[in-house]
């Protein structure tokens, strides 16, 4: 999930599903079927911000399919594809002390234990066995490498400071 100003992207439209205006979406909840649990949407393609209502939606095979309130036309649903699923990130649940979203990692400045700067979070990425930060270096950093160092807290991220936009990570620069 990434974060715009006071909304959370929860997902995107990829592309329509059947004939009544039914949209396939990508979700990046999880577990992927708690995207179902936001009813207002808004959704953002090219710039343009559409506001809508989640009315129905479920799991279809290994994605989620959803009706919007008032689409009903498979021509007019296909002209959402692409389109970012946006909710209030008030909305969002709290997390359990040690949890983040993506978002709030994201931007935050990466320092070895030693104090060295790597960069700064550019994105994550889910590769299955665990999430792995996009470290890009920044004016600050030690090098203007790009890293990319396995989010695992305890083990290699020692501690996340999101007042002070900080992470420390047991890292080696050399990786």
């Amino acid at each position: 999930m990434t974060q715009t100003s006071q909304e959370t992207v929860i997902g995107r439209v990829t592309s329509v599903f059947g004939v009544k205006g039914w949209l396939k979406v990508f979700s990046d909840t999880d577990p992927k079927e708690g995207i179902l649990n936001y009813r207002d949407w808004t959704l953002v393609l090219d710039g343009k911000r559409i506001p809508t209502k989640l009315e129905d939606g479920r799991r279809q095979g290994q994605g989620i399919v959803v009706k919007l309130k008032g689409l009903d036309d498979r021509e007019l649903a296909r002209t959402y594809a692409g389109a970012e699923i946006r909710v209030p990130t008030e909305q969002l649940p709290d997390l359990p002390d040690g949890e983040y979203y993506w978002f709030q990692l994201e931007g935050l400045d990466v320092f070895t234990v030693e104090d060295e700067c790597l960069g700064k979070v550019h994105h994550l990425l889910e590769t299955g066995a665990n999430d792995v930060l996009v470290v890009r270096a920044t004016a600050g950093s030690i090098d203007q490498r790009e890293r990319l160092i396995p989010y695992l807290p305890d083990q290699v991220v020692m501690s996340v400071n999101l007042n002070d936009s900080r992470m420390v990570v047991d890292w080696d620069p050399e990786f």
